[in-house]
């Protein structure tokens, strides 16, 4: 197996969870929220999805599709691309309410089939490829696309522990 095969096949269970933890639900499960502080469903598919959009992009040398594809304008956001929910607060939490959970799939499959197609291109080379020097030691583009699986799976992985709560409770 390629190296880029199995970061396909990290990005493909990334998706699956994703369309698990939403699929078919109204927007009240959606943006049901435990306690006033907490993350709802709506809110970790789309920073998980800005995530993969902001990091890959940027290794790809890409715009993000959240400004050039009218993501933003779907979800009634401005299109900054600095927006991607780190540091994110409860109101910034709530104001991530599709109407339903077609908007945040479509955006993920939209961006994760940036995603694929960046990764067709990955050989061994790419992957020692240096990107950020700002760290001991400096980062590739093999350990920042390892770092955002880790955080996609770990973000999918809330969404689907939610989505069996509310659909326990609501």
């Amino acid at each position: 197996m390629h190296s880029n095969e199995l970061l396909k096949d990290a990005f493909t269970l990334v998706r699956e969870l994703v369309h698990t933890a939403a699929t078919g639900i109204d927007s009240a499960k959606l943006t049901y929220r435990p306690e006033p502080g907490a993350n709802s469903i709506a809110w970790l598919v789309w920073h998980l999805t800005r995530i993969q959009d902001d990091h890959v992009s940027e290794i790809a040398g890409l715009e993000q599709a959240w400004v050039t594809d009218g993501w933003a304008q779907k979800f009634g956001m401005e299109p900054d691309p600095e927006n991607d929910g780190r540091g994110h607060g409860p109101e910034q939490v709530a104001a991530i309410a599709p109407d339903d959970p077609e908007l945040l799939i479509a955006h993920h499959n939209a961006v994760s089939d940036r995603t694929f197609r960046y990764l067709e291109t990955v050989d061994a080379s790419e992957l020692d490829r240096i990107i950020d020097y700002s760290y001991d030691p400096p980062v590739s583009v093999g350990v920042r696309l390892v770092s955002v699986i880790s955080d996609n799976i770990q973000h999918a992985g809330q969404a689907r522990y939610l989505r069996g709560i509310v659909d326990r409770i609501l």
